[in-house]
């Protein structure tokens, strides 16, 4: 049996995932930050509530602590991840970009996901096929440098993500950790304004999460294949 913790999973592409990963058998701990909404997304799919607050230290020992007491961890997805826009929905650009702003998106997209990985490291060496899916987007691609997105800090931190992935993959590997993008998908987090559903957009965060000992690592892959870094 398969153990897997998503974070960010009480909606949208997290929620998608846990719903696909839970029909494929895994044993899925839902993680989300709003209690209430999180343990209803769990018994609704029938998978583990786990609260977890990735910002915060506290929260993410504790997450780990419940995990460690019913076995080990398999599959970490590292799905949890904002983008902050203007009061009046804008995307910031790069002339009203703030240090608050950047620091905001990154103490949940990149430190949230330093934080989560760290701490779950040795539930994973446990395994006998530690898995680790990274969400991030095409926008992180410098090759691309964010075509049509006039935005900076969503961007950068995914840029981030896709270098700790690198890295982390470099440091561990017996480990499969890979970066994937999973389109421009209609979440909450974009206001429900992009082109995919979230069956499409998690496609391929379901095929990343089940690689096995031989699959690749150290990788940036959207459904169709390797993305430009």
């Amino acid at each position: 049996m398969t153990t897997t913790l998503i974070t960010g999973a009480d909606k949208g592409l997290g929620h998608e995932t846990a719903r696909c990963l839970i029909a494929a058998g895994h044993t899925v701990y839902l993680g989300a930050r709003n209690i209430e909404r999180g343990a209803a997304a769990a018994a609704e799919l029938g998978a583990r509530f786990v609260h977890i607050d990735v910002t915060d230290d506290a929260s993410v020992a504790a997450a780990v602590a419940a995990i460690e007491a019913d076995g080990a961890l398999d599959v970490l997805v590292n799905n949890a991840g904002i983008e902050v826009r203007s009061p009046a929905g804008e995307i910031i650009g790069a002339a009203e970009l703030t240090a608050d702003v950047m620091r905001e998106v990154f103490e949940t997209n990149v430190f949230g996901l330093v934080r989560v990985t760290h701490a779950f490291l040795p539930l994973l060496e446990r395994s006998a096929a530690p898995v680790v899916v990274n969400v991030s987007s095409r926008l992180a691609s410098l090759a691309q440098a964010g075509e049509g997105y006039p935005g900076v800090a969503y961007p950068a931190s995914k840029t981030a993500v896709n270098m700790l992935t690198v890295q982390f993959a470099k440091a561990f590997p017996r480990m499969r950790i890979n970066a994937v993008e999973p389109g421009y998908t209609a979440t909450d987090l974009n206001r429900h304004e992009g082109t995919q559903t979230v069956e499409q957009g998690a496609e391929i965060i379901v095929r990343m999460a089940q690689l096995g000992p031989d699959g690749p690592t150290g990788g940036y892959f959207d459904a169709a294949g390797p993305l430009p870094w």
